[in-house]
């Protein structure tokens, strides 16, 4: 059996794996500020959360020319910013946090704001600022977490592409 040149032993990695078997997906090279970053996805899914809500909240009470359409393109959003925070919940979990969903501590945690509009257009503003805040709280967090957790790092780039097409749509129909 050939041996990798740039891999460990293969008997010590299956030693490391018996040994912290309890540890699940963190091994002990690891290189993340474990703390950290569950604090920080905390942070994320209190955001998403509270967009959710703040998505569904604007799907039901848009009024006016044009509203089914947009009523019809928050409630994907809602749905996509609900994917987020389930995607975020399970890496915290992954992590051995605890995914922090007490509704008292999301709006405290959340980035964005949860505001309520009367105005169509207002909607489509309020919540095109939050993809705005999203987006560079994820650049942020991918920042600072660089090479230290690929994972969590991945996730959070392919939550921000999702992000960016979400204001982009907003952009769009606000012209």
């Amino acid at each position: 059996m050939a041996t990798s040149n740039f891999l460990s032993d293969v008997k010590a990695l299956r030693e490391r794996a018996r040994k912290n078997v309890q540890d699940g997906p963190v091994i002990e090279n690891y290189k993340g500020n474990r703390e950290k970053i569950i604090s920080i996805l905390n942070e994320a899914l209190a955001t998403e959360l509270l967009c959710v809500l703040r998505y569904r909240q604007h799907h039901f009470t848009a009024k006016g020319m044009n509203s089914e359409e947009v009523a019809a393109e928050f409630m994907i959003h809602s749905q996509e910013e609900q994917g987020h925070a389930d995607r975020i919940a399970a890496r915290i979990s992954q992590l051995d946090g605890n995914p922090d969903m007490n509704p008292a501590n999301i709006t405290g945690r959340s980035h964005a704001q949860y505001v309520e509009c009367d105005k169509l257009e207002d909607m489509i503003r309020e919540n095109l600022v939050a993809e705005r805040i999203a987006i560079e709280s994820y650049l942020e967090m991918i920042h600072f977490i660089g090479d230290s957790d690929p994972t969590t790092r991945r996730m959070l780039e392919e939550i921000l592409a999702v992000e960016e097409e979400h204001a982009d749509d907003l952009a769009n129909l606000l012209k």
